[in-house]
């Protein structure tokens, strides 16, 4: 949750808040300060940071990895998560392992609505084949620029949104701001449709729509170049393989020059992927679970070779390895987690290529 809030607090100081509205407080660690200095103590609490390996502990994990996927799913049994399962799929999304509870690093940030200066969505690279009329009353009529969320300053999108675990307390946090504004979408309809019935949902600063992100022909609500940050917290890693490097090409158009994309998912070796037993192999570092759904765990090199592929920059690429302890079993569980920031490249302004020096003839 620490994740997106200081990112997004960091953003805006950068970018267009004002000195007033910044925040006094000292940064925190990025990846939690909580050090297990002493093994006795291992079973005071739940969780323990930055947690160093020894050389036996990762021969064992790859070991385990190993011993695991020898025996693969057959080819025929390797069908994409089918239509029926869609709406089951949500019963994995309310349980991630991060719930946000706040996006800004404190209210001040949104209290006053003149903080975020009006941006224009760039290019007139409207969505026409999005169906405005079936996505309710949050529609807005396709003339010119306008789109759902087209007149805030700041939008952001969560791919992925499960039942609203990030959405909520999103929206909580900019409840000041009417220029910020908040996507969600999700592929299981059942999982869009909660949330719009939701007490705290308000469509005129959030819209819930259903997309696949791996079907090409399904277009966004809102046009290229409009997006401030996207949040993709564990959803590259239920996709297949090969359609991984289109999807973050797709979301990374989606984006305002400046825009980041935030990024968690699994790391190689999770205790997840150690428990998987032999036939839940689909390929190397690649699982099905019970219930139809996908993982796979990433290196560091994987996420960061896939998102400068898609034309972004990495601001932000750590590997985050806790010890979860359960107290009273007396269980130890090594967690493996990718946690990373990728910005589109500004632009050239027209000032900075007008004053670019140019040869005359003589």
């Amino acid at each position: 949750m620490l994740f997106v809030k200081r990112f997004s607090a960091l953003h805006l100081r950068n970018s267009k808040m004002p000195q007033r509205f910044q925040s006094s407080r000292r940064p925190t660690v990025p990846l939690g300060s909580r050090i297990l200095l002493n093994p006795d103590k291992v079973f005071d609490h739940n969780m323990w940071d930055h947690m160093q390996w020894s050389r036996e502990e990762e021969e064992r994990a790859k070991e385990k990895a190993i011993e695991n996927s020898l025996i693969r799913v057959q080819p025929e049994l390797q069908e994409i998560l089918p239509e029926g399962k869609r709406d089951h799929y949500i019963k994995r999304s309310t349980t991630k392992h991060m719930t946000f509870t706040g996006l800004l690093e404190d209210n001040n940030l949104c209290e006053d609505n003149s903080v975020v200066k009006a941006s224009s969505v760039q290019g007139n690279n409207f969505s026409p084949g999005y169906n405005y009329s079936a996505a309710g009353d949050q529609s807005v009529k396709c003339i010119g620029k306008r789109f759902p969320g087209s007149d805030a300053a700041y939008r952001i999108l969560e791919v992925g949104c499960g039942a609203g675990n990030s959405v909520f307390p999103i929206l909580e946090v900019t409840r000041h701001n009417p220029r910020v504004f908040l996507y969600c979408c999700d592929f299981a309809s059942e999982a869009v449709e909660l949330i719009k019935s939701h007490l705290f949902f308000n469509a005129s600063r959030c819209f819930a729509f259903v997309h696949d992100v791996c079907d090409d022909a399904s277009s966004f609500p809102f046009p290229d170049d409009s997006l401030d940050v996207i949040l993709l917290i564990f959803v590259l890693s239920s996709i297949h393989p090969d359609r991984m490097q289109g999807v973050v090409n797709r979301l990374a158009r989606l984006l305002k020059p400046g825009g980041m994309i935030l990024f968690r998912d699994y790391g190689r070796y999770d205790f997840s992927q150690l428990r998987f037993k032999k036939g839940c192999c689909l390929s190397e570092n690649f699982y099905v679970r019970g219930d139809g759904t996908r993982a796979y765990f990433f290196t560091k090199d994987e996420i960061q070779n896939i998102f400068s592929s898609a034309g972004v920059t990495e601001v932000q690429n750590l590997l985050d390895r806790r010890l979860q302890v359960n107290r009273k079993k007396k269980v130890k569980m090594h967690r493996v987690w990718i946690q990373s920031k990728f910005q589109k490249q500004l632009q050239l302004t027209q000032s900075r290529r007008e004053d670019a020096p140019c040869k005359h003839s003589s």
